[in-house]
């Protein structure tokens, strides 16, 4: 009996010894060094909007080529404001223990309690696109970086455009489509807008809503032309309303007469740059946009550097560099 109590011991010591080194490989944080290759995860809006799907390629091509140093999952939502839905992502990719989330929001306010509870776990979080807004921000108590463009010089720089083609003095007058309205970026996209116009000395008659979306764009812009028949151009905070506004200037006879400005490059406005029926758009890098987060998001989790703000190019987009860059 003694020699079967002496094994038993034995063995009950290398268990002991054993177990806790087993449980030395994971933390509670996610991080990249505790579990090997980080995961992080996209989060945007709406694939079904041209822009995000760009993007989300953009992240599945970058990741092809650097597989080695991180693995991605992509996400996207049924509409440009499915807001509920973004909400759970961000508790489903905390939940799988993601190391990062690069998110482009639905809504600049109400997503601050999620990511705060994202980053308690020890989850990193970047923002991309719309930026999240600094007061909700600093009430929930925390800072997370922005990665993108700013949204109210690029606008400005689509207007100066359209102004130039519009007479000055001669009392022209124009009507903006913002998207969401809580939505920061559609905010600057507008004002970058009336900033163009104020300085041109052309007036805004009115400011409505497309949601972003082809449809309510198209709608709210037959009801601007029936209550504005004079004016002269239209300037929508995206290309996909831009392309709605489109198809109502068509439909009320307008085409060469009302000038159409909009935002994002996306590839189905290029026809309608071509013909004329556009005036401008702003380029923001869909393809390159998430990379920029996260390539942001691993140098942080790479290194522990503390998370900033970083600053994405925008150009302008016209018939002619279109034809430039063919």
């Amino acid at each position: 009996m003694s020699t079967i109590r002496s094994i038993a011991v034995s063995l009950l010591l290398a268990l002991c010894l054993i177990l806790p080194a087993c449980d030395q490989g994971t933390t509670s944080t996610g991080s990249a060094t505790s579990k090997g290759k980080p995961r992080i995860a996209l989060i945007m809006k709406s694939l079904a909007n041209e822009f995000f799907a760009t993007m989300a390629k953009g992240a599945e091509d970058h990741h092809a080529a650097n597989a080695h140093r991180y693995d991605l999952i992509v996400n996207g939502t049924k509409d440009e404001r499915d807001l509920a839905r973004q909400v759970s992502l961000i508790e489903e990719m905390t939940s799988q223990g993601c190391d990062a989330i690069v998110i482009a929001p639905a809504d600049s306010k109400a997503l601050a309690p999620a990511c705060r509870r994202a980053m308690e776990a020890g989850v990193v979080v970047i923002n991309i696109d719309n930026r999240l807004d600094a007061e909700v921000l600093a009430e929930a108590g925390i800072s997370i970086p922005f990665v993108g463009p700013d949204n109210r010089a690029g606008a400005k720089a689509v207007g100066d455009v359209l102004a130039k083609q519009l007479i000055p003095g001669a009392g022209a007058r124009v009507v903006i489509i913002e998207g969401v309205p809580s939505a920061f970026n559609s905010q600057q996209r507008r004002m970058g807008f009336e900033d163009a116009m104020k300085q041109a000395n052309i007036e805004v008659v009115a400011v409505q809503s497309g949601q972003w979306e082809m449809g309510p764009a198209n709608t709210i812009a037959a009801a601007m032309l029936n209550e504005h028949p004079d004016i002269d151009a239209i300037l929508c905070c995206n290309d996909n309303m831009a392309l709605g506004a489109v198809a109502a200037v068509k439909a009320a006879g307008g085409e060469g007469k009302i000038k159409i400005v909009g935002f994002d490059n996306i590839e189905a406005i290029h026809g309608p740059l071509r013909e004329g029926l556009v005036v401008a758009t702003a380029d923001q890098h869909a393809d390159r946009l998430a990379v920029e987060g996260i390539e942001h998001a691993l140098t942080i989790l790479e290194t522990g550097q503390t998370p900033s703000d970083r600053e994405t190019p925008v150009d302008i987009v016209t018939a002619e560099t279109l034809s430039q860059a063919q």
